[in-house]
């Protein structure tokens, strides 16, 4: 369960040192697995726990958002076996854990185009949406079938029909629109790029890489990007 941390241990969020929202490129299940001679199922199998316990991390430290990039608008060109288990995966994480998340005030957010998922899957999504639509202390933002490329075109054609394009009518448009905005992204693995993720939302975000696979990250290694995240002086193009 989802334990309340100690003031110690939160986050002193909005103070301009400690971020609100938090993103993670969660990459290293296949290489976790092959390290260890698994099929890549077991990585992502270890990868499900690791989100588990990142969740948990978040509220404790005192996250007011988590967005987590699960499954994007290219990975249906991974093996059908391989897509097959992770649709396994995600029914099996909304199953085993909506309870958890209502109980201990986690908002789901679904950013990406979900709807494409298969209907079973859609339905458990929308139910926990609405199930959690009033928890306060974190939102989990969980990336499915999403690009940024994509949403950034949906965003413009939305707020074309609107009226002016803008930068606030494009950011009112955007999937995450309603979260803070985006302080730091961490990327899992030793790669160092974006792949597609939240391009508008990391204009002034903060960079954070670490050679950990995402099945080993944790709280500890999550604290510590926080940490380092505080030292930084962000100047947002100013001087």
């Amino acid at each position: 369960m989802l334990t309340t941390a100690s003031q110690t241990e939160r986050i002193e969020a909005g103070t301009g040192k400690k971020p609100r929202h938090v993103a993670i490129i969660m990459d290293g299940n296949g290489r976790w697995a092959k390290k260890r001679m698994l099929p890549r199922a077991m990585g992502h199998k270890k990868g499900v726990e690791t989100v588990r316990k990142i969740v948990r991390a978040a509220g404790e430290l005192g996250l007011e958002a988590l967005s987590l990039y699960a499954f994007s608008s290219e990975n249906w060109k991974r093996p059908e076996d391989e897509i097959n288990d992770l649709m396994g995966l995600m029914r099996e994480f909304i199953k085993s854990d909506l309870d958890e998340f209502a109980a201990n005030d986690v908002r789901l957010k679904i950013i990406g185009n979900y709807k494409a998922l298969a209907p079973d899957i859609v339905d458990m999504l929308e139910e926990s949406i609405a199930r959690t639509s009033q928890n306060t202390r974190t939102t989990l933002a969980v990336a499915l079938n999403y690009g940024a490329q994509d949403e950034l075109a949906r965003a413009a054609r939305s707020a074309a029909a609107q009226g002016e394009i803008t930068v606030e009518s494009i950011e009112a448009n955007l999937d995450t629109a309603g979260l803070p905005p985006l302080d730091l992204l961490i990327r899992t693995s030793g790669e160092q790029r974006l792949s597609n993720f939240m391009l508008w939302q990391a204009a002034y975000a903060e960079f954070w890489f670490t050679d950990t696979l995402w099945p080993d990250f944790s709280k500890d290694e999550l604290a510590q990007a926080l940490t380092e995240f505080s030292t930084r002086e962000r100047r947002y193009g100013g001087r």
